[in-house]
């Protein structure tokens, strides 16, 4: 018996009756800079615009929805936890704009086909097997997935999984990822045009004294060879071929 999707409804049920995102490192002033420039680079990846049809996968408490919505594309936001999208839809966007559904996204049926599917920090807690597969059917020819996922070569993360115990936001079965793994799962799921890009050196506690030249210190390191591979996170774009 899978027990993935009991554990991820539990884990999501925790982190809704505490604080969503101070939880997840998003409700501090650099948690705060950290998550919009997380959103831009989805949305820019993936031509988020009016004309867009696009599916967001594990859209937690919807604080990326919020932002991805400022777009004006037509949202279907999925999550496994009921208790998340409770938050999510008490943030009153636009219901002829976005809508949220109550699925485990591996399992889900959806009418597509979608021009991007998109998420952030969602992948890592899915069963990649049956993920990649599930995107790509769901994507239309040319369209786009557009995430940004924890970087498992950052010491932090690889410690966060290492010693789960000692971080509660941390779920029982979720991972991280080694770039040159999940470029050749991609591969094996059909997709091409991959770009993973490591990214982001502002960690949360940041004080805010010291954000605008942690910023530029990180934006530095992101375009140093070697030392970019320990960035905390990791964009990634790939596209379903024409054909």
């Amino acid at each position: 018996m899978d027990l993935r999707p009991l554990h991820e409804i539990e884990h999501g049920k925790f982190l809704a009756e505490n604080q969503t995102e101070s939880l997840w490192g998003w409700g501090t002033p650099a948690g705060k800079q950290r998550a919009k420039r997380r959103a831009n680079l989805i949305a820019q990846g993936a031509n988020l615009s009016s004309k867009s049809c696009v599916l967001e996968v594990g859209c937690g408490s919807g604080m990326f929805t919020e932002m991805f919505a400022d777009s004006g594309a037509q949202i279907l936001a999925v999550d496994i936890s009921s208790n998340l999208l409770e938050k999510a839809k008490k943030r009153g966007l636009p219901t002829n704009q976005v809508q949220f559904l109550e699925r485990r996204f591996e399992e889900c049926a959806l009418d597509g086909p979608f021009d991007a599917v998109i998420g952030s920090s969602v992948l890592h807690h899915l069963d990649l097997n049956l993920a990649f597969p599930m995107i790509f059917k769901l994507l239309k020819p040319g369209g786009v997935m557009s995430f940004a996922e924890p970087n498992l070569l950052n010491p932090q993360i690889f410690l966060e999984r290492r010693f789960r115990q000692w971080f509660p936001f941390v779920s029982v079965d979720e991972t991280a990822f080694i770039p040159w793994r999940l470029r050749h799962d991609l591969i094996k799921a059909g997709f091409d045009n991959i770009t993973i890009t490591p990214f982001d050196w502002l960690h949360p506690a940041t004080p805010i004294k010291l954000i605008k030249y942690i910023k530029t210190i990180g934006l530095f390191l992101e375009k140093t060879p070697f030392f970019k591979n320990f960035s905390g996170s990791l964009y990634i774009k790939a596209l379903r071929p024409m054909r």
